[in-house]
């Protein structure tokens, strides 16, 4: 009986959610995974740790060897050096996190971190590395006004009418009717959605770059002793969220000009 009620209240509501409440929706899930983004490495909850731009780590690996290298034989000094550590860092946007044994270790507060990190566990400062990459490279700030910019627009798509019963004179009956929402602000939320799209787009794009080129240059530098990776999860969540955003962009943007070309042919 209540899988029946429910299938009812579903059918009911469906007609009533407007095409303005699917982009709400897409909205919604845009800047949870933006957020989720920007919380990277922040905290030791679980899944937090996972979302990093980049990380680095030690590890023991047959070296690279090639012509243009003066000196080959640096490899084993690094790796002496290094010894058994086994530290890894990741790095987020606004925190770093350090797994020495198994379980991270993560703030905001890098020298905070390198107080619980021993020599031995980080012998070439991989700590100071990723804290250096965090404050010179990472910007977050475009996406954080791309986050504001988005829920703007959810404001202002939420003010669009929707479906409301009005009595015909003419029939006697009650009929649903959707008036057209606002040209101006409608305008307003296409150009508010569009610039989140295009701060979205630099940011991930920005990301992405300078998390590989720092990579390949910091496993190059512990050739044999240190690897790095860039953030598989952290990738995904912003360019999904790119997508989502340039989806809702190009819906407002053919909900105008339809509106615009059903007025046009009334008027005629």
């Amino acid at each position: 009986m209540a899988n029946i009620r429910f299938a009812v209240g579903i059918q009911r509501l469906i007609p009533f959610l407007g095409y303005h409440h699917v982009l709400m929706i897409l909205i919604a899930v845009a800047i949870i995974l933006l957020s989720l983004l920007l919380a990277g490495c922040s905290s030791s909850s679980p899944l937090i740790p996972g979302i990093f731009l980049i990380n680095f780590y030690y590890d023991q690996y047959t070296p690279t060897y090639d012509p243009t290298q003066v000196d080959p034989g640096v490899t084993a000094a690094i790796a002496n050096i290094v010894g058994q550590a086994q530290l890894e860092v990741r790095v987020g946007y606004f925190g770093l996190c350090v797994n020495t044994d198994g379980a991270f270790l993560c703030s905001n507060n890098a020298t905070a971190l390198a107080e619980q990190v021993s020599i031995d566990q980080d012998p070439l400062n991989l700590v100071w590395v990723a804290t250096t990459f965090k404050d010179a490279v990472v910007f977050p700030y475009l996406l954080i006004v791309a986050i504001v910019l988005a829920f703007v627009t959810f404001l202002l798509l939420a003010t669009f009418p929707g479906w409301h019963e009005e009595h015909d004179a003419r029939t006697g009956s009650d009929i649903d009717i959707k008036p057209f929402p606002s040209r101006p602000v409608s305008q307003v939320a296409l150009a508010l959605i569009f610039i989140a799209s295009i701060f979205v787009l630099v940011s991930v794009l920005w990301q992405h770059t300078a998390s590989v080129a720092a990579a390949q240059i910091a496993q190059d530098f512990g050739n044999g002793s240190v690897r790095s990776g860039v953030g598989t999860s952290a990738m995904v969540l912003g360019w999904f969220g790119f997508g989502l955003l340039v989806v809702v962009t190009i819906g407002l943007l053919v909900m105008i000009l339809s509106i615009h070309l059903l007025d046009k042919l009334t008027d005629e």
